[in-house]
């Protein structure tokens, strides 16, 4: 296997930039949450059926092995903790009466979840009202932790990157390492995450974008518009999107014989993506990803604890929603109440998770590592750590 690290920085400064998609609604809060009781009860609020399961699953699978792991370790603060967990749907509506039941009545300390952006902003009025932080895994909208104003939404937290983030760094990587001077930019115009996404790479992106394509969710058949672009002149495709449609695309397009490097963000990066592609159609398939063995010890040493509990390799959404459960558990220590652990999450520091070390910033997101990693028959073959500096 090819393993290539670069020496670069792995850090990143995030903004309180505003995209196109909308911001969060202005939300604040006078309640003094939920008091920690005989056990710290954490609700996770997943999406375990509907159209992004496949992010949903491995984030509660992760979840539950990082719970079994710090309760083996003695629990937090000599208290086990106790999950309640709940399934949104992968509705964003679903999302926010979850969060709702899970604060009002279960009582919980903290929520990890939703996984997307859309279903995590329905969940933030209602977690904020009640006082119970919410850790999105993987919501990686810009706007997400912070209210209309721009001030910082004191009760929503992330563990991944923001959207506008991996904009410049695909843009980055496609010029310094793909060597790219022309691309064509094919993305979903139907979501917010990936017009997100197509923003910043067409704001920062130095070379030539030949052609600007797009698709919609749950288009299956993009063989008209990839007849039109292959006979083109370009170096690239780039493909913000997630794997429902990214997978199929790519795998059309080797199939009418388009062989350059197709780059994605963290969208990419479940097992059905491989799925739908085709392992032979990943060849030269590079996307954005927070998680990497080749990063550290830490990821090694669960992947293969999760490679042993669930019998499969997990994602990266697995290992961001290993992190935030831990990142949960760092700021419970001493707390008293949900309120607690949020004021202890803001002020986060250097916490050494799987997917990197972890500070939060000013607006609750994480400074931390990203790596593009490349594909070949369906596995990884390449880790390259990029800044966007």
């Amino acid at each position: 296997m090819k393993k290539k690290l670069l020496l670069a920085a792995m850090t990143f400064l995030t903004t309180t930039a505003l995209v196109a998609c909308g911001s969060a609604p202005t939300t604040s809060s006078n309640s003094e949450g939920n008091e920690i009781g005989d056990t710290v009860k954490i609700g996770l609020n997943f999406e375990l059926t509907g159209g992004v399961a496949a992010y949903g699953v491995p984030q509660k699978n992760a979840a539950e092995l990082a719970v079994e792991e710090i309760n083996a370790a003695g629990g937090i603060d000599g208290k086990q903790i106790e999950l309640v967990s709940k399934d949104n749907k992968s509705e964003n509506s679903e999302a926010a009466s979850v969060t709702t039941n899970l604060a009002t009545e279960s009582k919980v300390n903290a929520i990890v979840g939703p996984a997307t952006s859309g279903a995590t902003a329905a969940a933030s009025p209602n977690a904020t009202s009640a006082g119970v932080p919410i850790v999105t895994p993987s919501g990686t909208q810009d706007n997400l932790t912070v209210n209309e104003d721009g001030s910082v939404q004191e009760y929503v937290f992330r563990a991944t990157f923001i959207d506008s983030y991996q904009g410049n760094v695909i843009s980055k990587f496609t010029t310094d390492d793909l060597k790219a001077d022309k691309v064509v930019l094919y993305y979903d115009n139907s979501s917010d995450y990936a017009k997100g996404i197509a923003k910043e790479f067409k704001a920062t992106y130095k070379g030539e974008i030949v052609k600007e394509l797009t698709f919609q969710s749950k288009d299956t058949d993009f063989q008209a518009a990839l007849t039109e672009i292959k006979d083109l002149d370009f170096d690239a495709i780039v493909m913000p999107g997630y794997y429902n449609e990214t997978g199929l695309l790519t795998k059309q397009a080797r199939d009418l014989g388009i062989s350059q490097p197709i780059v994605g963000p963290d969208g990419f990066g479940d097992e059905k993506f491989v799925e739908l592609a085709g392992n032979d159609a990943t060849k030269d398939v590079y996307y954005l990803s927070g998680f990497s063995s080749e990063i550290s010890d830490t990821a090694t040493g669960f992947i293969e604890k999760y490679k042993a509990k669930y019998g499969e390799e997990p994602s990266m959404f697995a290992a961001l929603a290993y992190d935030a459960v831990y990142m949960v558990a760092k700021a419970t220590e001493g707390a008293k109440s949900s309120k607690d652990i949020a004021e202890n999450l803001a002020k986060l520091s250097d916490f050494e998770g799987v997917t990197g070390s972890i500070t939060i910033d000013e607006n609750h997101n994480p400074v931390k590592s990203v790596v593009m990693i490349g594909l070949k028959d369906g596995k990884e073959d390449s880790a390259t750590v990029v800044s966007a500096e």
